[in-house]
């Protein structure tokens, strides 16, 4: 079912324009707070955290006007992790938590993500039923004047977080005499990261701590890790670990400057947790994005690997359904449900931290747990409002062309990007040459049939 403002991941667009409009923010703190106020006469409460973007400034209070005329009481975090307001949602018994993020894309987007009580995102029928309630008229979703919601900030909301994560690494063990680069993308973690490892015993080498509305995910953090690549090699440090925008994914430069992805940080956890008797089910769920190479690994440990779309969502939905405790996306959102509810990037290095701790060698050695497939992976952008160039029957024929090519060597997946205007080609097999062959072919076809429409 199509729905109007919902994508994989809450409401995004570029701020100022349809959908991300303060009338929207408002629509949804109207609609939301219909949704979740019950029919008793106890106070209701809504949790609303952001990153560092500008128009977070903007949505904020919108939301809020919403939420307080549908009378809920609303408490501001400010700046903080999309994780901390899962948790936070959860811990503060709130009915329930708000995100302004669009992760990891530029500034000029913004996004809001819902949470149910539970901490965790919502399921599609509730943001569909919030969707049908945006559309209804908006006096029947108001308050009376006496029930009015209240809003009002909290101080100690980044403090909480820094314990919650800080009580996930192992009590026996210390960050002392490792030096680590950490890159908080100038976004929601640009406090709460360094001082976590600081106060687990790290030498804190900070980049991205200085937001200013406009430089978020600007040349650093997790999608554009060159500066940490950088400052690693300048300041010899022994890891680096770069967040995105909101921080729910991570990305782990060792100390020669290699990359890390999440593919090779789910593989260590996995193994980790398995030796310790902690993984459960017999394995871990990913994407259909993760590598091949990934999936050999883990059946060399007897480990099942379990697909899922693209969406963390998904990833988290499976877990839940069949008891996994270890899933993620190659992209660094790592889910570890033991101690959080869905991605955590702060979290995650701290568990790969564990790992290079207590084995006493360095991060190339112990981070880089299998040789991937060759992977190629080709983004094609295309213009809102025009026709889909996934429906040319010329794209559909080079698809059809490239996965007979590939067959029984490797496998092909073409879909479009559930948060950008974006057709994502990737193909992956033993022969590099043939895998970029195929991606080159199917992405001519999207990029003629893009300019066609």
């Amino acid at each position: 079912m199509s729905r109007a403002y919902f994508g994989t991941d809450g409401i995004r667009g570029t701020a100022n324009k349809y959908p991300m409009t303060p009338e929207v923010a408002m629509r949804v703190g109207l609609a939301a707070g219909k949704r979740f106020r019950s029919a008793d006469d106890r106070r209701h409460t809504v949790v609303i955290g952001k990153d560092t973007r500008l128009s977070g400034y903007m949505l904020e209070p919108a939301l809020t006007a919403g939420f307080t005329a549908a009378g809920m009481d609303v408490v501001l975090f400010g700046p903080l992790p999309t994780p901390a307001v899962a948790m936070l949602t959860r811990s503060l018994r709130a009915d329930l938590g708000v995100m302004l993020s669009a992760s990891h894309n530029k500034f000029a987007d913004n996004g809001i993500k819902l949470f149910g009580p539970d901490g965790y995102k919502l399921s599609d029928a509730a943001e569909t039923e919030i969707e049908r309630l945006m559309d209804a008229p908006l006096d029947t979703h108001l308050s009376d004047a006496a029930k009015l919601g209240r809003a009002q900030r909290i101080d100690d909301a980044q403090a909480r977080y820094v314990e919650i994560v800080k009580a996930t690494f192992p009590k026996r063990l210390s960050l002392k005499g490792l030096r680590i680069v950490i890159d908080a993308a100038n976004g929601a973690a640009y406090k709460v990261a360094p001082v976590a490892l600081y106060e687990l015993g790290a030498e804190v080498i900070k980049i991205g701590v200085e937001p200013n509305g406009f430089n978020i995910n600007e040349e650093v953090g997790s999608t554009d890790t060159r500066a940490l690549k950088e400052a690693v090699l300048k300041y010899r440090a022994d890891i680096g670990i770069a967040l995105d925008g909101d921080a729910d994914r991570v990305v782990i430069v060792d100390e020669k400057g290699h990359t890390i992805d999440g593919d090779q940080l789910m593989a260590l956890i996995a193994k980790n947790w398995k030796e310790q008797g902690t993984l459960t089910k017999g394995g871990i769920v990913a994407t259909v994005m993760s590598n091949l190479g990934l999936e050999r690994f883990l059946k060399g440990l007897s480990l099942k690997l379990e697909r899922t779309n693209v969406g963390d969502r998904y990833v988290v939905e499976q877990m839940r359904a069949k008891g996994y405790n270890v899933g993620g996306e190659q992209s660094g959102h790592i889910i570890l449900s033991d101690f959080s509810t869905t991605g955590d990037g702060l979290l995650a290095a701290l568990q790969v931290l564990a790992v290079i701790v207590q084995s006493g060698k360095p991060a190339s050695e112990v981070c880089q747990q299998f040789e991937p497939a060759p992977q190629v992976l080709e983004n094609v952008r295309y213009e809102r409002g025009k026709p889909d160039p996934m429906d040319s029957a010329t794209v559909k024929a080079a698809i059809k062309d490239a996965e007979e090519r590939l067959k029984g060597t490797g496998r092909m997946l073409v879909r479009k990007s559930g948060t950008e205007p974006l057709v994502r080609i990737m193909a992956e097999g033993d022969d590099e040459s043939l895998v970029r062959a195929a991606v080159n072919d199917v992405k001519a076809a999207v990029v003629a049939a893009a300019k066609a429409a």
